[in-house]
């Protein structure tokens, strides 16, 4: 079975690894949209994963081959972008890694995975979980172990749009009306590889790299 897998995220990147230990014909394209047709006419592949992937996905891709893709919600809620963030900062404290097929709605294909994850501790913690339940439910998918696809029910999904850049800003509102418990969310879900939170003070603009939670 040829398999590419399409993606930029670290924790994507850790997944395609984990399956390449195992694997044959695996093939891998790290970069972004460039180069992504002539790759996949090159390598003809049964599967293709799009999993850290950020763009939409032209139905001549997905009609003509098998497209999964990963998203870090409990389908269908909390479709689209900044899942991760969406979640955390509306005090979400368990998630699921949802592998389905790509389709015409985003996020809204069949669910051939799906299970549950805590959204506790640091984002690095929350993404050695999904890098154990990305391989998992891949190995399970390639090697059609314990499948039973699933349509999604539409009427329950949830859409949130993608966190801006200035929506890292921790105001002064913030400070003095929100809770300690949505300062720590919203402080946690944005370390690197996300727009870093910061606080604007005397002009300037003060980046917070990194808390301590205890």
């Amino acid at each position: 079975m040829k398999v590419l897998c399409v993606g930029y995220r670290d924790w994507a990147k850790e997944i395609y690894k984990n399956l390449k230990k195992n694997k044959k014909n695996i093939f891998f394209l790290h970069k972004k949209k460039q180069g992504l047709i002539k790759k996949i006419k090159k390598t003809s592949p049964d599967i293709i994963l799009f999993y850290g992937w950020s763009w939409i996905i032209k139905s001549s891709i997905y009609k003509n081959y098998n497209c999964l893709m990963l998203h870090p919600s409990k389908l269908p809620k909390y479709r689209g972008g900044s899942p991760i963030q969406n979640q955390i900062i509306r005090g979400m404290k368990s998630s699921a890694v949802t592998i389905f097929k790509i389709n015409e709605v985003i996020d809204g294909g069949d669910i051939y995975f799906q299970k549950k994850f805590s959204l506790d501790g640091t984002l690095e913690n929350i993404f050695k979980r999904i890098v154990k339940l990305g391989t998992e439910g891949t190995n399970n998918i390639l090697l059609k172990k314990n499948i039973k696809i699933r349509k999604q029910n539409h009427k329950k999904s949830t859409y949130y749009k993608r966190r801006e850049p200035s929506q890292s800003e921790i105001t002064v509102s913030e400070l003095r009306n929100k809770s300690k418990f949505y300062l720590i969310n919203k402080l946690r879900m944005l370390s690197d590889p996300y727009p870093n939170p910061y606080i604007k003070y005397n002009g300037k603009k003060i980046i917070i790299k990194k808390i301590l939670i205890q």
